[in-house]
């Protein structure tokens, strides 16, 4: 059975941390991966998180998705609390109402893209909805390649299977990890448009971890970590812009560095 829909914790909120702490380690070798983060992510709306390397980005992101528990402060995925959540609850939520896109596919080669796309469903004995999934698959450009498996589809075409895969469970939120790390720039620029789509057309909640300044001007908003710890963020975000925020927080980007 599918857990309950979490209901928003906030109007228009659709994930919140509250003092988000996450170690690695003990004693003088531990690592601080984030320090009391603080964040909200807005219902409905495309949020990149960004920052150095080592800054703390993906560890939030699988603290937000519960793939892993934070040490301290709390998680909020609508009104579901993750720290009060069991192991079968978190995976129950993982399946039902978060949709996941990473840089490892994670497609299996046996199955077509449908069988793949539908594969989140099929594990929870659900049929899909024969209108969503017909609205996702026309959004992401596969109608004429659902019989193909992954070894007949392009990298830019499997990225297509894995982001419908991510939407057909109508999920709250959609966390992606580097989508478009793996990928040449035209087949990455569609993953993002794809990405774009989901919230414009299909009203969907995405939350992005990206290195790339040009990825992250596809976002409504970007957040920027460092060490640990949120210390800035950009609204209406353009590549110029998240660049520059960027290069403040890391020296090695600025353009004095990059020339030597």
């Amino acid at each position: 059975m599918p857990v309950a829909p979490p209901a928003h914790a906030t109007a228009g909120v659709a994930v919140t941390a509250r003092g988000l702490t996450r170690r690695y380690g003990t004693g003088p070798a531990a690592v601080v991966a984030l320090d009391s983060v603080d964040v909200d992510f807005a219902a409905g709306a495309f949020t990149a998180i960004m920052g150095p390397s080592g800054s703390g980005k993906s560890t939030l992101l699988h603290c937000l998705a519960g793939l892993d528990r934070a040490d301290a402060g709390t998680v909020h995925v609508g009104t579901a609390d993750l720290g009060r959540l069991d192991d079968r609850g978190l995976t129950l939520l993982r399946r039902d109402w978060i949709g996941f896109v990473f840089q490892s596919l994670n497609l299996l080669p046996a199955l077509t893209a449908e069988e793949n796309v539908v594969l989140p469903l099929a594990l929870a004995g659900r049929r899909p909805d024969p209108a969503w999934l017909r609205q996702v698959v026309t959004a992401v450009g596969l109608g004429d390649r659902l019989r193909h498996r992954p070894a007949e589809l392009s990298g830019g075409q499997q990225q297509r299977v894995a982001v419908a895969r991510a939407l057909v469970t109508k999920p709250w939120v959609v966390f992606a990890d580097e989508p478009t790390g793996n990928l040449d720039s035209r087949s990455g620029a569609e993953v993002l448009r794809l990405l774009r789509e989901a919230v414009d057309a299909l009203g969907q909640t995405v939350v992005m971890v990206t290195h790339d300044p040009v990825a992250a001007s596809h976002a409504d908003r970007v957040v920027f970590l460092a060490d640990g710890r949120l210390v800035t963020e950009l609204t209406e975000p353009t590549a110029e812009r998240v660049l520059d925020a960027l290069a403040r927080l890391d020296p090695a980007r600025r353009p004095e560095a990059v020339a030597r």
